[in-house]
């Protein structure tokens, strides 16, 4: 397993729980974009035009989330991961964004979306501490969330529990004989053997050496930048998720049982970048007090910035990928939280010698490619 991230250590743990002997490589394990996310399960409010085949499987994984939950709160030492089924609250800041608001309900409404449009008054009985100036809302009853820190400290403790090794070295290339890879080359120059290789290393998931081309993952570091404040937990600033239209942009807010307040996240294509800059603290703390003012009086506890893996179509690469024994499971983009549950199960399935799962079988790394490649009917061999 190349890569620890939140969807790495999900893979390395199912993989190990069902018999398979795992060693997970990865310097910093749990790092990266697995950390710094919000830890929304938001398929009905993250819904985007032109985005619709990925709907089914957002979908899936947030109905996967519940038993995902429970079985790594189940492994000893590892407690509450935070999932919450508070639902989300989709408000517009003036007239403008109530426009942009009602389009995106129609959408919703369209693909049969369980989407409530809501008047001001009734949002601000939801949430006391909307601004009052909120034009409307859209309630997602099924949008719900988890800790992500806590979902990946869980991971931490559930994959050796499971027998996984963990290596804490970097992979530098993938080691390919006879047309199927047999391991991976470390940067220190040591080779592990593998009958197979998941490569689930994020932004980084395109950049390893001893792949053809055809066979890297086409993925891009996309910039988002997260703040954490602080305020009490009781009585809590919001009790559920809120996120905001602002001057035809977005700005999310997500509480936690203990305070902690998750405001975020630019978009920003600009490479390997992961500097916190003042313009993005001040206009997402700017867009924030808009829809909630009491966020300026809360503590500014954590400003950070990580590289979510983006692909050409914004959407997962998951599955075989080139020389047998070679699966991808990478581009996860804005929902890597959300997806960690099903792409662990594909993977697992594909390990297993069987095909990627249905749902996510066409996100298949070959749609990218022309002419034949692997994708949702191929099978691992071994």
């Amino acid at each position: 397993m190349v890569g620890a991230g939140i969807v790495g250590l999900a893979i390395a743990w199912r993989a190990a729980a069902s018999g398979l002997g795992v060693t997970v490589v990865d310097p910093d394990p749990g790092t990266g974009a697995s950390w710094a996310a919000a830890g929304m399960l938001a398929p009905v409010t993250e819904v985007h035009y032109g985005e619709e085949a990925l709907l089914a499987l957002n979908l899936a994984a947030a109905a996967a989330w519940p038993a995902f939950a429970a079985d790594l709160e189940a492994v000893p030492g590892v407690g509450d991961v935070g999932y919450r089924r508070s639902g989300t609250l989709l408000v517009a800041a003036d007239e403008g964004d109530r426009a942009l608001a009602a389009d995106l309900h129609r959408f919703q409404r369209e693909l049969g979306l369980a989407s409530q449009w809501i008047g001001a008054r009734e949002a601000r009985a939801m949430e006391p501490n909307l601004a009052p100036a909120i034009r409307a809302a859209l309630w997602a009853p099924g949008d719900h969330q988890v800790d992500n820190r806590r979902v990946v400290e869980g991971l931490r403790r559930a994959v050796p529990a499971a027998g996984a090794e963990v290596d804490r070295r970097r992979v530098a290339g993938v080691e390919v004989a006879g047309g199927r890879v047999c391991g991976v080359r470390l940067d220190d120059g040591d080779t592990l053997a593998a009958g197979a290789v998941v490569v689930a290393a994020g932004h980084r998931s395109g950049a390893l050496e001893g792949l053809p081309d055809t066979a890297l993952a086409p993925v891009r570091p996309v910039k988002g930048q997260i703040l954490r404040l602080r305020g009490p937990a009781q009585p809590p600033l919001l009790g559920r998720i809120v996120r905001g239209i602002v001057r035809g942009g977005s700005v999310y807010l997500v509480p936690r049982r203990d305070g902690e307040l998750v405001v975020g996240a630019t978009v920003e294509e600009r490479g390997p970048d992961t500097t916190v800059t003042a313009g993005a603290v001040y206009e997402l703390l700017r867009d924030a007090r808009r829809v909630v003012p009491g966020v300026t009086e809360l503590v500014l506890e954590e400003a950070s910035a990580a590289l979510r893996p983006g692909s050409p179509d914004n959407a997962p690469v998951v599955g075989p990928a080139g020389p047998d024994g070679l699966v991808l499971a990478t581009g996860h983009y804005r929902n890597g939280i959300l997806l960690t549950p099903v792409t662990a199960d594909a993977v697992v399935a594909c390990l297993h010698g069987g095909r990627v799962t249905e749902v996510m079988a066409p996100f298949a790394p070959g749609r990218f490619r022309v002419g034949p490649s692997p994708g949702a009917d191929a099978r691992m061999s071994h």
